[in-house]
């Protein structure tokens, strides 16, 4: 028996006792007792019986006035119908209003108990039902609530992974924390030399974590650090502090323990933190440890990395253009003997009057005025976009569209060779000197690239244009630039141009229409 409660409804009293005593109460059943229809409504709504044992006839509302209203009021329960002979008609009318079974009066106890277990056998399944359906339902609220948590671990694992920034990095650790363990506050203490440094922290008031950096004296973390084991403490331990609970864990990493990772809860409402937050939290420790020290071991490389390459850009810088540096740096794969064809704007300068002008001065003097001179036409040229190739004596040569694209490319060299001709001017009566450099500028194509061997590389341009762009230069005299053809070609209306006709140049067969630069046209 599984000492289910059944309403005995009956105006006899009689009736009601001998079921109570001789049927109910021997086998275990707990019993309640309405003399109506009236009275047995307000019991079973108080109640909630398992079971009806209803007699037909009863003053003031019958059996069957009772089942109506039972069935408006949508009351699902179980009723036997006790009838005498000769009323089954009024059974069958009754099965419709929700009698499961009937006895006729007078009943065995044999009966009863028999009509009992049947009609009981429907509300013990249904009760199993009910019970197993809100244990399936806990079971799936567990399995949900294990799930988020390993999503959560997985996708903090995946973020923390990904952050190299230890400002956003450790910020989204105590946010993990509090989550998985539905913590008010979290914080992030780092072991720092023999300190303890409160590297990120989030406030119950505050919507995320934040990244601070302030020391701390925390006893619970540094009991956690010396333990190396995770602790809870419950609102009796913490009654001199302010939080009504707190978890930490130990960050461990190779043995050694760099941190501590803890969540608290302030407000009396909410829980205290249990063996499985506690768990949830050390598994979120062997993460955050990780990625700690993926951070710190990419900060120390990339700044290593960043100090190599200052260093070789530096040094290299003076002996090869800057731009190829830095293409060198970006991909040292590129570094490789040959070149390729391609369109340039090639530019040579020359300073003239150097070699009579120095003929008198100390070495020392004439190095620092060519310095002066030569650093004005690669400052000049490279804020034109153009590219130092080489320094020859007192002069240089440069290359406009390598080693990147320049749409313009023509149109800069020819700016930069009217800035430096300015430029020189003021620098030469700066000084008091009568210098200025000659210059010469031509477009056609050429093969550019890491010209040398394997043990001696060099980034050129190699091609006729170089060789006559040269001869143009060398054809110029002090503050004049001289252009050919193929720059003349394509100027249309962004210079003026003095035809100088056709020149024999050294070293060329054929003669070759030069031109002097003139003015540029305002932009």
């Amino acid at each position: 028996m599984a000492g289910e409660t059944i309403l005995i409804v009956d105006d006899g009293r009689e009736n009601r006792e001998f079921i109570r005593e001789y049927i109910l109460q021997p086998n275990g059943y707990h019993w309640l007792m309405a003399k109506d229809g009236k009275e047995a409504l307000e019991v079973s709504a108080a109640h909630h019986p398992d079971l009806i044992l209803l007699d037909y006839q009863m003053p003031r509302m019958n059996g069957v006035e009772m089942l109506r209203v039972m069935h408006e009021q949508g009351q699902n329960i179980p009723v036997i119908l006790m009838t005498f002979y000769g009323s089954e008609e009024i059974a069958v009318e009754v099965y419709r209003l929700g009698v499961r079974d009937y006895v006729k009066k007078p009943f065995s106890i044999e009966e009863m108990l028999m009509a009992i277990e049947r009609s009981l056998t429907e509300v013990r399944l249904r009760h199993e039902k009910d019970a197993l359906t809100e244990r399936l339902i806990q079971a799936n609220r567990e399995l949900q609530l294990r799930l988020q948590e390993l999503n959560v671990l997985y996708s903090i694992g995946k973020s923390v992974t990904s952050v190299s920034d230890m400002e956003l990095l450790l910020p989204r650790i105590v946010d993990a924390a509090v989550k998985i363990t539905n913590a008010e506050e979290g914080f992030l203490h780092l072991v720092n030399g023999s300190e303890l440094v409160c590297r990120a922290q989030k406030r119950h008031n505050l919507p995320r974590a934040v990244a601070v950096h302030h020391p701390v004296t925390d006893p619970i973390s540094e009991h956690v650090i010396e333990s190396r084991q995770p602790t809870i403490l419950t609102p009796e331990q913490l009654k001199s502090r302010t939080a009504m609970s707190v978890a930490c864990a130990p960050l461990i990493l190779r043995q050694a323990v760099i941190g501590v990772l803890g969540v608290a809860n302030l407000s009396k409402s909410a829980p205290i933190f249990t063996k499985h937050d506690s768990a949830l939290l050390s598994a979120l420790t062997d993460y955050a440890a990780i990625a700690i020290d993926n951070s710190r071991n990419l900060e120390v490389l990339t700044t290593t990395k960043d100090k190599e390459k200052a260093h070789i850009r530096t040094t290299f810088s003076r002996f090869v253009p800057p731009t190829v540096v830095d293409q060198v740096l970006d991909d040292p794969e590129s570094l490789q003997l040959g070149g390729k064809r391609q369109e340039l704007t090639v530019m040579f300068v020359d300073l003239r009057g150097y070699t009579a002008y120095s003929e008198n001065l100390p070495p020392e003097k004439v190095v620092e005025m060519l310095n002066d001179y030569l650093s004005l036409a690669a400052n000049v040229i490279l804020s034109f976009g153009g590219t130092l190739d080489k320094y020859m004596g007192d002069g240089l040569m440069a290359l406009f569209n390598a080693p990147h694209p320049q749409p313009n490319h023509m149109q800069q060299a020819l700016e930069a060779a009217h800035m430096l001709h300015q430029a020189t001017r003021e620098l030469s009566t700066e000084r008091g000197e009568d210098l200025a450099f000659s210059v010469g500028v031509s477009i056609g194509e050429a093969v550019v690239g890491y010209i040398g061997t394997d043990m001696a590389i060099n980034y050129t341009a190699i091609g006729d244009v170089v060789n006559l762009t040269k001869r143009l230069q060398e054809a110029a005299k002090a503050g004049q630039t001289l252009i050919d053809g193929s720059i003349v070609e394509r100027l249309g209306a962004f210079a003026q141009v003095n035809p100088l006709g056709e020149l024999k140049l050294k070293g060329r067969q054929k003669q070759v229409q030069v031109y002097e630069l003139g003015t540029l046209a305002a932009r």
